[in-house]
């Protein structure tokens, strides 16, 4: 059985953590061409069990064409798009209970991260998350 300790501790050993608190994890990791992505991690309870929700920012809501973010996210393999405070974010959850943390996490986490920093890039051609 795979916990948040479990995530937490394969996190900080593989990327450059920026802020934590007891349920959220947000890192940063690099993609294509020198760019750099952040990611948030929280652990969440719903539907009596335990999941991960990735999350990453894509641009400023009130800066970028939403119709078009949804348009990408609508062909995305993983993820949905949603506003939080005022960030758009593609978002994908993940069951916590007997996770592998190498395939089950992971690699959802890189697809919705290099997704999210392709939005950016299209949506805003910038590098600002």
């Amino acid at each position: 059985m795979t916990s948040w300790t479990d995530v937490i501790n394969f996190v900080r050993t593989r990327y450059e953590v920026l802020e934590e608190t007891g349920d959220w994890l947000r890192f940063r990791l690099d993609t294509e061409e020198s760019r750099t992505q952040q990611v948030s991690v929280h652990h969440v309870t719903g539907d009596g069990a335990a999941w991960l929700e990735i999350s990453s920012p894509v641009g400023y809501a009130d800066k970028i064409d939403a119709r078009r973010l949804l348009e990408l996210a609508g062909k995305s393999l993983v993820g949905g798009a949603g506003v939080v405070d005022g960030v758009a974010l593609l978002k994908h959850t993940v069951p916590l209970a007997d996770l592998s943390v190498r395939d089950e996490f992971e690699r959802p986490l890189h697809l919705v991260v290099n997704q999210a920093d392709a939005f950016e890039r299209e949506l805003t051609d910038s590098d600002e998350f």
